[in-house]
């Protein structure tokens, strides 16, 4: 099997992934209203007709009629109830449908984010449990909410959408873009069909502007394009398809390391633009590579940088030839066009040599392949070639070479008697091939010229002389001089290759070394830090990592870390940020600096600079590293850009929890301070016309009441600020229990507070204030929720490696699943009776001053009597067998 006719493995393996899963279909619009909604459901509808087990998960008719009349007669799966800050909203039911487990599931709006409590914060998420588990979805979205156009749409709508979804979710699904013309939008939008007139005015003059819904509109149409292309590529590709399919153009620039090639790069630019294609620049790497000079290294080095800031993708890619090589890769990339250079060659190197551009059109097949013309002065000014020391080879070789000769000579001499003197020549091919293969192909040659002449002195009669006497000698000679040679250059270009092999495999192997020490950077710095170590390691460079800042470029890294730059350095920094083009020693722009600065670019801008320098006062980078330095900066760039965006999320999800927390803290506020502080005016109101006991009692109460929230929220501060003042001694859990229990007796009226603490449990070395609290508020959460006059009871049991102590109630208890959010700050759980209640304070302290101790506290449901159950785990460490003096108060 040719490498042409072997399926692609990684397309294979993608496509074997998707075996077992269900089949996500997307109807992608441009904009609100051009109808995704109505064509899913129509499309269901049919399905359903077809004999398909169909359910709607959820659709959104946004009181539209003839959407509303679809849905009739479609299987509804009912949404769950969530009840969030005082409303009631409705999301999927997953678990329904799982149970339900129809064939297909309609979902509208792949982008909607789930209300607080959801098992997903994301419906898309919910949607890939759904295919995880076979069941094929129907899913809606616009255009906007794809996450990498999110900042080109927000570039000329002027809106940023918040909803967005992974680019990767519409990769492995079927897209069907429901299109309808701007001007028939609009006019949908007017006759009240997608907004209410208010809204629909005020949209008609900003997002829904033509020209935003024609860019919009063209976007929907591409990234449909896009997809359907790589499907079809990776359908091809697993099995062996040939053909390059061209449904899509597809453009590969040939790159040299003459100047001509950045005209190659630029011409293919505009052929990439004009038919909208994706386009790459790839260099051929061949045996002949070797030889480049340091300017041609740099020249090329150019070109494909000029390449990647263009917009191309860029590859070397080794081979025996420049024709194979770019034959095997346009047939991989599906190529539809080829752009190539031709040279202007005298006639007798082409005879030689044969033409590039003419094996190239003979060749290939389904490829336009567009030839420019190369520089007019080739001819009288040809390159120069790489002047190498010990070009010809070490002494050494041609040594072990002619010992070599030497050995199947005296081998020779020994055989003469056995076996024919025809067979005597066979035994110098040994040497010949041992040469070729080991040192080179002029070592090969060296070692077929002396074995002809050795066969000839040593056994050709008249032995010890050149002379031959006999005519059929003569061809035997010339025979084994030709073979020789041929062997000569077969096992040198066996070896050539074996050296590009290697070479490719050596820098791959260190790409994917950076790439781990990048993956496994668990922070910025950390990730600053491995770039540059891992850089200079590669490249035996001195390295810094420079960051735009208001004040010019920040040094955030260096190997070895105490090298510093001076003013020249930050010049040549800050220009090379702003520019995006290297600046320093080796560069074309302030060569008076000791550092080379390489901007690190994405498709974001500038994300910073790297900085590398020799001690030895040499080029900062060898010409051979470019091409590895080029691929290195790249990663890093891309790896840079991947932590700011994670930073960035982590703060936005920072601040949705700081807002999450503001609401919930002034909604706490507002009744758990309001509630009290009315009691007790209104009591205070009233026995200033009628005193009494009873109304002093409940001034009391409630003051005690409030006393605690604040208490509450103090000491939430105090364990979030990690300020607890801690005084551990050994503590007797029976006292703890009791204590608490006498300070609870009034919000605890109506229960009977049962303590079930063997007087064998050991003192334990705890803060017994803190966790004096911890009981109060725990036994004060079972108060609110017990099923009234039943008891609460508070109880300690020993177990192999800790003591469990436990306070359990009678009531509805704890909502499966919730057992670990019932501690988290200002947490009341929707859809029970603890949503009612209480701050989410009290659970969220007992955790902190727990932690804060060195024990654990878990949560759960006790199935005889029915109740919750909070455990406090104190482990073994902090049990006492022995009284020490420490433990004495």
């Amino acid at each position: 099997m040719t490498e042409s006719d072997r399926p692609s493995p990684e397309a294979f393996l993608r496509q074997a992934a998707q075996e077992g899963r269900g089949r996500l279909k997307v109807f992608l619009g441009a904009a609100p209203g051009v109808g995704k909604t109505w064509e899913m459901l129509t499309d269901g509808r049919q399905r359903r007709d077809a004999g398909v087990d169909v359910v709607i998960g959820v659709v959104e008719t946004h009181g539209r009629r003839e959407t509303e009349a679809l849905v009739h007669g479609h299987e509804i799966v009912p949404r769950r109830t969530i009840d969030h800050q005082g409303h009631s909203l409705g999301e999927m039911d997953i678990d329904a449908i799982l149970e339900r487990r129809p064939q297909l599931v309609l979902v509208d709006e792949l982008a909607h984010t789930n209300a607080p409590g959801s098992r997903h914060p994301k419906r898309y998420q919910d949607i890939e449990e759904l295919l995880d588990a076979g069941i094929d979805v129907y899913s809606t979205i616009n255009i906007q909410h794809v996450e990498s156009l999110n900042d080109v749409v927000a570039s000329f709508t002027r809106v940023r959408v918040r909803e967005t979804v992974p680019d990767s979710i519409l990769e492995n699904a079927e897209i069907e873009v429901v299109d309808i013309p701007p001007d028939e939008l609009i006019e949908r939008l007017r006759d009240g069909k997608v907004y209410i007139p208010q809204e629909a005015t005020r949209a008609l003059t900003h997002f829904f502007s033509k020209s935003n819904l024609t860019a919009l509109r063209e976007l929907a149409l591409r990234r449909a394009a896009q997809a359907v292309d790589a499907q079809m590529l990776d359908h091809v590709r697993s099995h062996a398809l040939a053909g390059s399919f061209a449904v899509g153009e597809r453009i590969v620039v040939a790159v040299s390391e003459r100047p001509v090639a950045a005209g190659l790069v630029r011409a293919g630019k505009r052929l990439a633009d004009a038919l909208r294609a994706p386009w790459t620049a790839v260099y051929i790497e061949t045996r002949r590579s070797r030889s480049l000079t340091d300017d041609d290294r740099k020249q090329l080095a150019d070109t494909l940088a000029l390449a990647s800031r263009l917009g191309a993708s860029t590859a070397t890619v080794p081979a025996a030839s420049v024709v194979e090589g770019l034959q095997a890769f346009a047939r991989d990339a599906r190529a539809t066009q080829i752009v190539i250079g031709k040279s202007a060659r005298p006639w007798w190197f082409e005879m030689r040599h044969g033409s590039v551009v003419d094996q190239l059109v003979r060749t290939i097949d389904d490829v336009a392949v567009h030839v420019l013309p190369g520089e007019p002065d080739a001819r009288a000014a040809p390159r120069p070639r790489l002047a190498m020391p010990g070009r010809w080879g070490k002494p050494s070789d041609f040594i072990w070479s002619l010992a070599m000769v030497a050995a199947m000579t005296a081998l020779g001499r020994l055989l003469i008697e056995v076996i024919d003197l025809g067979n005597i020549s066979l035994l110098y091919l040994v040497p010949v091939m041992f040469a070729a293969a080991t040192f080179g192909l002029r070592a090969g040659l060296f070692a077929g010229l002396v074995s002809s002449l050795a066969y000839n002195f040593f056994f050709l009669p008249p032995t010890g002389t050149l002379t031959v006497n006999n005519p059929e000698n003569v061809i035997s000679i010339l025979v084994l001089l030709g073979v020789a040679i041929v062997t000569s250059q077969f096992a040198a270009g066996v070896r050539a290759q074996a050296d590009l092999a290697q070479s490719s495999a050596r820098q791959n192997a260190a790409l994917a070394s950076f790439s781990r020490q990048l993956t496994a950077a668990a922070d910025q710095d950390a990730l600053m830090q491995a770039i540059c170590a891992e850089v200079g390691r590669l490249l035996d460079v001195r390295t810094v990592l420079l960051l735009p800042s208001a004040d010019g470029p920040m040094l955030r890294a260096a190997v070895p870390p105490e090298d510093r730059l001076e003013q020249i350095e930050r010049a040549a920094a800050q220009w090379a940020m702003d520019n995006e083009q290297p600046a320093g020693r080796g560069s074309s722009t302030l060569t008076a600096s000791d550092w080379l600065f390489h901007p690190l670019r994405t498709t974001r801008g500038v994300r910073g600079v790297i900085g590398l320098t020799r001690d030895d006062a040499g080029e900062p980078v060898r010409s051979d590293q470019v091409p590895l330095l080029m691929s290195l900066l790249d990663q890093a760039s891309i790896a840079l850009d991947r932590m700011e965006l994670e930073e960035e999320s982590l703060r936005a999800r920072q601040v949705d929890e700081r807002d999450r927390l503001r609401s919930a803290l002034l909604s706490s506020v507002s009744h758990d301070l309001r509630t009290p502080l009315t009691t007790i005016l209104s009591a205070a109101q009233e026995m200033q016309r009628h005193p009494s006991a009873e109304m002093a009692e409940t001034i009391e109460s409630e003051a005690r009441r409030l006393n605690r929230f604040v208490s509450n929220l103090l000491d939430m501060v105090r364990v979030e600020a990690g300020a607890l003042p801690m005084k551990v001694e050994a503590t007797d859990l029976f006292d703890a229990a009791a204590s608490a229990a006498h300070d609870t007796r009034a919000s605890l009226a109506g229960h009977e507070v049962k303590v079930d603490i063997s007087p064998n449990i050991p003192l334990v070395r705890v803060d017994p204030v803190l966790l004096h609290h911890c009981l109060i508020n725990l036994l004060d959460n079972a108060g609110r929720y017990a099923d009234p006059e039943t008891p609460i009871t508070i109880r300690a049991r020993r177990t192999a490696d800790a003591i469990e102590l436990s306070v359990v109630d009678q009531g509805p208890g704890i909502t499966p699943g919730n057992e670990k959010r019932v501690f988290e700050t200002f947490t009341r759980l929707e859809g029970s009776d603890r949503a009612k209640h209480g701050t989410g304070l009290g659970l969220a302290i007992v955790k902190g001053f727990a932690e804060a101790m060195g024990l654990s506290v878990a949560a759960s449901n006790n199935d005889d009597p029915h109740g919750a159950h909070f455990t406090i785990r104190i482990p073994d460490a902090l049990i006492i067998t022995a009284l020490t003096d420490k433990d004495i108060p």
